[in-house]
This record gives structure tokens, sequence and C-alpha cells, in this order.
């Protein structure tokens, strides 16, 4: 398994020499099982390692996992840093759900620790079995090519996986050889969210009643997806770059207890005539793009205001706009298109 980490490193290139990572560690088996193999490479590969831990205070375990954290840090020496929130109670406050407010809370910290240590990437345990999951659940969710790519091994040149290409039952294996101990949240086994019905009733199903092998098939066509995508959002960003012709940049102050993406800038503006004479794969791909630039996520975005949009652009009868998600403006004037970021 170390050997398939290690291929896995250098065919995405995730770690160069002189890296400093911060490695997201919760206590179960994934993440003990990222830090100790991290921690063994770290001499080989030339990089530095800290972790950081989320103690969302829900489960009444919470507390014995962050010292058992602590205690594998401490016996590693690998410096730890611990966040103690209260999940629940923030999701409640900001009326979300609390699986997206603990993932948003964990990312902030892991950015935070990021900057506080000046390291430059973020390392995540997702390994194979958690990639399938993703691309099922992405099937159920009617998701075009891009969702078929699963998780990738690296994003933003930051976010790395290095157990991608590890299967769950070797990371298991691997930490009962080391006598690792990891703790085991129960609630993995409780099917009360998507991923955990994908995980423990869909994927067992699909592999009992028509395809033994669906992980390995469902990897092929991970690969492929990966690879055609790849050349759509090629050409998604040329085209982008002609039509696009204005941008004010300007970065709002993040308000307290603000956990969703900031506008990287206030608008974006696209010429109406040369996105009208697109092909619809194209605008479809280029408005998620300018959205991705303008916001830094397409969260919220479904596939019922993109086809709005373009709509809204083909009519162009006097000056029109939408507002598609609370956060984003389209206004089409005067033949061009204005993509405003809503504080």
């Amino acid at each position: 398994m170390k050997q398939k980490i290690i291929d896995t490193i250098k065919k995405y290139n995730l770690i160069k020499n002189g890296d400093s990572i911060v490695i997201g560690v919760s206590g179960g088996p994934d993440s003990i099982c990222l830090l100790h193999v991290l921690n063994k490479l770290k001499s080989e590969f030339n990089f530095k390692i800290c972790v950081a831990h989320v103690n969302h205070m829900i489960r009444k375990e919470a507390d014995e996992e962050t010292e058992y954290v602590k205690k594998v840090c401490r016996n590693l020496g690998v410096e730890c840093f611990i966040k103690r929130i209260d999940v629940l109670k923030t999701a409640n406050n900001l009326k979300r759900g609390t699986e997206e407010t603990g993932r948003e809370i964990r990312y902030e910290f892991f950015n935070e620790i990021l900057e506080k240590t000046n390291s430059n990437k973020i390392a995540t345990a997702h390994n194979n079995n958690d990639k399938v999951e993703t691309i099922l659940m992405n099937i159920l969710r009617g998701s075009g090519i891009a969702g078929l790519k699963g998780i990738e091994p690296i994003r933003d040149n930051k976010f790395i996986r290095p157990l991608i290409n590890v299967s769950r039952e070797e990371i298991e294996k691997y930490c009962t050889i080391n006598k690792l101990e990891p703790k085991i949240d129960k609630s993995n086994k409780e099917n009360i969210y998507t991923r955990n019905k994908v995980r423990n009733i869909v994927i067992p199903y699909i592999e009992r009643e028509f395809n033994p092998n669906i992980i390995k098939t469902l990897n092929r066509l991970s690969e492929v997806a990966t690879e055609e995508n790849e050349y759509i959002n090629k050409i998604t960003k040329e085209t982008f770059d002609k039509i696009n012709v204005g941008e004010t940049i300007g970065r709002p102050q993040k308000q307290e207890n603000q956990t969703f993406h900031l506008p990287l800038s206030t608008s974006i503006t696209l010429d109406l005539k040369q996105f009208n004479n697109l092909e619809l794969v194209i605008k479809r791909r280029i408005i998620l793009y300018t959205i991705k630039e303008l916001l830094g996520s397409t969260e919220g975005i479904e596939k019922i205001n993109i086809d709005d949009i373009i709509k809204l652009c083909s009519n162009n009868i006097g000056n029109k706009y939408l507002v598609p998600i609370k956060k984003l403006k389209v206004l089409v004037k005067k033949g061009k298109i204005f993509f405003i970021a809503k504080n």
C-alpha cells in the first residue's frame, strides 16, 4: 500500500521538494493511515508536515478522538493544531445543513493553519471508495461529465489526496498491521446521510446483483471522464478569455461567523453577441466557469439556473436580469452580460 501511495504522489506530482503540508486528521482509519505514511515519507521526499484536527462537538466520542489524535501526534513528534466548535449550533444559526457546515468549518481551519505555519498544501484522506461513492452520488443528482471524475488527486495545486488510489480495505489492513488503533466513527454505519446510504446499501447491492467489480468499473469511467473534461475545460478557458470584456476586482471583507465562499471579483462582463454564437455545451461551461471565477464556487447553481441565463441572453430585449442565487446577479444590457457578485 505504501508503494501505491508513492506511485500516486509521483504520478500526479502531489508533493514537491520543500513542500510544507497540513494534514487533516479526524482520528479515523483513513486520516491516521495518511498521517502515518506521510510521516514515514517526509525524509524521502523532503517535506514538512503538521496536523489540523476539528472537534465538531456533535458526538460524545469527539473528545476521546481529539485526545487520541493529540497522542498520536505527540508520539510521532508532529505539531498538532486543534479547533473545538459546536457545528450543530453553528449550522442552526446559519440555517444550513450540518454536514455542509462541518465541511466548511474544517476547510476554513485547514486554511487558517496553512497560513499560520507558512505551509503550501493541505492533505486530506479521501480514498478510492470515497471517489466511487462520490461518482455514484453525482450520477444520482444528474451530474454532467465533470461529476463523473469523482474526487481528483489534486485540486487548485493545493489540496492533495495521496490515498485516492487506495481502497478502504487496504487502509484498514495497514492500520491493523501497524497497530494504529484508529477511532471508528459509528455514525458512518447509520444510513441517514446520502453518502452512508450509497456506501452501505447501494454499492453492496450493485456488487451482489449486477457487477462485483463496480469499484474498478467506475474508476475506469472516472479516468475517461477526467480526460474528456480536461479537454473541454481547455476549450472553455480559451473561449472565456476571448469573450471576457471586463472584470472589476475587489474582495469584500469577511463577516464574523461567515463560512460561505467570498467573491474573487465584484463583476465579470462578457460580450453578448459572441456568447450567443457559441455551441450550447460551451455556453453552459462558460456560465459555470464565469461564476466560479467570480465567486470562487458554483455552489447552489443548478441546470435550471444555467438554462435560465442562456434564455435571458438569447431573448435580449431591454435591460433584464436574473438572481439565480442570492450571491449573484446576471444582467443583460447594451450588448453585454454582467455577472455581478452581491454582498
